[in-house]
């Protein structure tokens, strides 16, 4: 897709904006749901792990966790690749008093995705609650890993900063529990001392509402029309965080991710979006162009078939990537 066909899905960005979180789940973007091409008038899709996370994420702000465990599991059967849904598991399950559980979903998160912030931050302070500070104090490692990296200057560093200070709060405050009783912090015996900043608890993490999601994915195409990928990236993260697994946003994690020159992840992303929705014409399109690039030509002509079935009267994805095919490659280049 050239990148000026982009500033027509802003149109559409602006109006998902100002729309109803349930708009968001029909799909915008690189277009949304249709017909299967097996049929011409389908059901509906039985299942939205879109607006079920958002029900998660709505409980888990209200403090109910037994009721946010069950509803991020669900999205986790239906979407077991998205790394963000399994660090709201991981964080309705802490909050529940699972700590056990809530390790193993942070851990499957960080697996996922281990350019997380959230995720390694979560994990450490989850490992701090369990008492193993060699793996709390690996997070904590890489988590200042990835600060030495950024010197300042990536679009997450306040944000792993912030990350290294929870984990190192939460460590002394840990530390502090567990000193010998002869050595009672000055709270404990004078009533008028406040705790000072390094054994107060840490600041849990924000979540963020759909409709600061809907800015943020409008911001992302912004960004990836001005081809400041990285940034992009760190948009379409936050519109996850706030609006769950959508195709659309998954579809353009694959894009970026691809201009980035990470074709691994970029399949990954497409492969997720098409699970969640089979007719996604962004996300098929975009699948066959990396299917072009890689020289699987036969691919992605199966996706082209695909995009013919499911755009009975034509569409601009199905008409992009028939030039990606026979220019066997990017037809602006």
């Amino acid at each position: 897709m050239k990148i000026g066909k982009l500033t027509l899905i802003l149109l559409s960005g602006a109006a998902l904006a100002a729309s109803s979180a349930g708009a968001l789940a029909m799909g915008m973007g690189g277009g949304g749901s249709g017909s299967m091409p097996s049929s011409s008038s389908p059901p509906q899709p039985q299942y939205d792990p879109a607006a079920e996370y958002q029900e998660g994420a709505a409980a888990l702000e209200a403090g109910k966790y037994r009721e946010a465990v069950t509803h991020f599991q669900r999205v986790t059967d239906a979407t077991p690749k998205v790394a963000q849904v399994w660090l709201m598991l991981g964080m309705a399950k802490s909050g529940a008093g699972d700590e056990k559980g809530a390790e193993r979903a942070l851990e499957r998160s960080v697996k996922l995705d281990d350019s997380s912030i959230d995720a390694h931050r979560q994990l450490a302070l989850s490992l701090v609650k369990l008492k193993q500070p060699d793996k709390a104090n690996a997070e904590l490692a890489a988590l200042q890993a990835k600060d030495s990296s950024c010197a300042g200057t990536c679009p997450d560093s306040a944000n792993i900063k912030q990350a290294i200070a929870a984990v190192q709060q939460a460590m002394g405050a840990g530390a502090s529990a567990a000193a010998p009783a002869s050595t009672p912090p000055a709270s404990a015996t004078d009533p008028a001392a406040k705790p000072s900043a390094d054994t107060a608890p840490p600041k849990p993490l924000s979540l963020a509402m759909p409709r600061q999601g809907d800015g943020a994915y409008v911001r992302a195409v912004s960004l990836i029309n001005e081809q400041r990928f990285a940034e992009a990236l760190v948009s379409l993260d936050k519109a996850e965080a706030a609006i769950g697994p959508h195709p659309d946003i998954l579809t353009y994690k694959g894009y970026v991710w691809r201009r980035m020159g990470s074709w691994a992840k970029a399949e990954d992303y497409y492969r997720q979006a098409l699970a969640i929705d089979p007719n996604h014409r962004g996300a098929t399109e975009y699948y066959g162009e990396l299917k072009v690039l890689k020289g699987d030509m036969a691919g992605a002509r199966a996706l082209l078939t695909r995009l013919d079935a499911t755009c009975a009267f034509g569409c601009a994805e199905a008409e992009e990537l028939r030039r990606w095919i026979d220019h066997r490659g990017d037809p602006a280049s």
